[in-house]
């Protein structure tokens, strides 16, 4: 079957403000997420794809299309299976005070059990995309054949959760995962299991440099996760 490339969209305004973003409209990349787009085909030069997926969302094309610009045998499709996580009233708000709300422990602990009010559940975030996954590689590999890849270009939460999948661990346990802004993720999928090759994959090592007391990034003291992703090492 297919292997499928994710990419997680370049370091955006809203990840550098601490901004939950969700759904929100004209969330775009920032200088550093523009940078790391336009060094994407570069990084993927050696690898043969067939086929181009985005989230609908604008940080996505914008991160997709230097990529697209290179190979422009590439006709993009947009799928809204793989667009980010409906936070609603969640959306558009800052981190930091979101925190404090009593769901967040349940989103970082029980994440099977946490529906965003005016929002979707988690379980439902996590069903749509790799049913998104499974038809893709259904179609690609009617079309190419079962050793052709395509690229994926989606979200923080989109991607932990399709990587969870694959590794045939519980929802509940995919904040144990972290994707940094414009990582390359990928998973080779064959008829009896998936293997993952890469996850999370930027070429820089700074995010493993300990972060400075008081840092709120992920691998910090308190243990939690960066809901929506986070902006990456500084």
């Amino acid at each position: 079957m297919a292997t499928l490339i994710l990419v997680r969209h370049g370091r955006s305004t809203a990840n550098t403000s601490g901004v939950l973003a969700g759904w929100t409209p004209g969330v775009l990349l920032d200088e550093r997420g523009a940078e790391q787009a336009a060094a994407l085909p570069e990084r993927l030069a050696r690898v043969p794809l067939v086929a181009a997926v985005t989230s609908p969302l604008e940080r996505c094309r914008q991160t997709l299309q230097p990529l697209l610009d290179a190979r422009p045998e590439l006709e993009p499709v947009s799928d809204e299976r793989i667009g980010e996580c409906d936070y609603g009233d969640w959306s558009g708000r800052k981190l930091a005070e979101l925190a404090d709300e009593a769901l967040m422990e349940v989103v970082q602990q029980h994440p099977t059990a946490a529906a965003f009010p005016g929002g979707e559940s988690m379980r439902a975030m996590q069903a749509r995309a790799v049913d998104a996954v499974r038809d893709w590689n259904a179609r690609i590999d009617a079309q190419y054949g079962e050793h052709a890849a395509y690229v994926m270009c989606s979200h923080g939460d989109i991607i932990k959760s399709i990587v969870a999948d694959a590794l045939g661990m519980h929802l509940d346990l995919f904040q144990r995962i972290h994707v940094e802004p414009c990582s390359i993720t990928a998973i080779r999928y064959t008829r009896t299991r998936p293997f993952l090759l890469r996850l999370g994959d930027t070429g820089n090592f700074a995010s493993l440099v300990p972060p400075e007391r008081g840092e709120a990034e992920t691998g910090g003291d308190s243990g939690a996760a960066v809901v929506g992703g986070g902006a990456g090492a500084p």
